[in-house]
């Protein structure tokens, strides 16, 4: 009688003992989310602040009869180690948070430079030119916050250790081969109409560098998971698929240089920051849920106020960068963080 007493007690004690790990773990995992969006949101900010330093300084130095002036100033070394801590930071991120949520935070990096462009550097503006560019400037900034808000709120909460096995499992799935095929197949098409049709729409050459850049984006995410694990005491390093994607993401992002210097030379940099950040941002989160699989398991309504999200700060990085005149080579561009590179 004692011993199915006892038996019966130990039955009643188990629900509250297995529903305790999937509450820690969701708790775990929102608790990766926002230090991965926190890490990506520094990181964003430390690049913009660094490279309106180096703008500020160009500005200074323009009559300068030496081309080289400004690597003689403090101010324009104190914005490239800035620069690089920025670019730590967002780098980093990707190990804690989903893909999906990291990448559209590069809007950050919108808001940022133009608040620091009005205030410190003090673009010059005419009365008439106000409500045109600067209060649709700080309508998109408000927009752009909304949709953050939204992004971090909702984003999607997969969590998968980035050890070399689960990597190599997502790498070689039917899934991702497929979108893989079709990503080439398409890269191949712009690329020949590129540059054998010369067709230099601003679509084209931006479609090529958001390819690009989704492999960057899957890329990063997987040497920067790795690189932590290691750093934890699980080992990646001798993985070979550890070696494949470091040399996949330093490529993809070389190529995707290239483009957007291409694209530079034929387009004003505000509507290449827009377009490049919207294209950009659809493609990497795209590649992430294939890759990754980063909306498994969530609700409808996750999923589309996430969208939401994406939309409401598409549309305001579109305001800021709209009425923007012509930035100096030195205003950051923001495509992915995707890269993590923002200028």
């Amino acid at each position: 009688m004692d011993r199915a007493h006892s038996a019966a007690l130990q039955l009643h004690q188990l629900p509250p003992t297995s529903s305790a790990d999937p509450l820690s773990e969701l708790s775990f995992s929102y608790k990766e989310n926002l230090i991965g969006a926190l890490l990506a949101i520094f990181g964003h900010l430390v690049v913009s602040i660094a490279l309106n330093l180096q703008k500020y300084c160009h500005i200074r130095l323009a009559g300068s009869k030496d081309p080289r002036a400004y690597f003689k100033t403090k101010t324009w070394w104190l914005g490239l180690f800035l620069m690089l801590l920025g670019e730590l930071g967002v780098f980093a991120s990707y190990a804690f948070a989903p893909l999906s949520l990291i990448v559209p935070l590069g809007a950050v990096s919108v808001i940022a430079s133009a608040i620091i462009g009005i205030i410190f550097i003090k673009e010059k503006w005419k009365p008439k030119d106000f409500l045109r560019r600067y209060v649709l400037s700080f309508v998109g900034c408000g927009l752009a916050i909304v949709g953050t808000y939204l992004l971090v709120t909702f984003a999607p909460n997969s969590h998968e250790k980035m050890t070399g096995e689960n990597i190599t499992r997502h790498l070689v799935s039917w899934p991702f081969l497929l979108y893989m095929l079709v990503e080439i197949i398409l890269f191949c098409l712009l690329l020949y109409f590129y540059k054998e049709k010369n067709a230099n729409n601003i679509i084209v050459i931006l479609l090529l560098v958001a390819l690009l850049g989704s492999m960057t984006a899957v890329t990063v995410k997987a040497v920067a998971g790795m690189l932590v694990l290691s750093t934890q005491g699980s080992l990646q390093l001798d993985y070979p698929i550890f070696y494949v994607m470091f040399v996949c993401m330093v490529a993809t992002a070389v190529y995707q240089a290239a483009f957007l210097s291409q694209a530079a030379q034929m387009y004003d940099s505000s509507l290449i920051a827009s377009v490049g950040y919207i294209l950009s941002t659809t493609i990497a989160i795209t590649a992430g849920a294939v890759f990754y699989l980063d909306f498994i398991g969530e609700d409808a309504l996750h999923i589309c106020m996430f969208a939401l999200g994406c939309l409401i700060a598409f549309l305001g990085v579109f305001l800021i960068t709209r009425n923007r005149k012509k930035a100096t080579p030195f205003e950051p561009y923001i495509s992915m963080d995707a890269m993590p590179v923002d200028a």
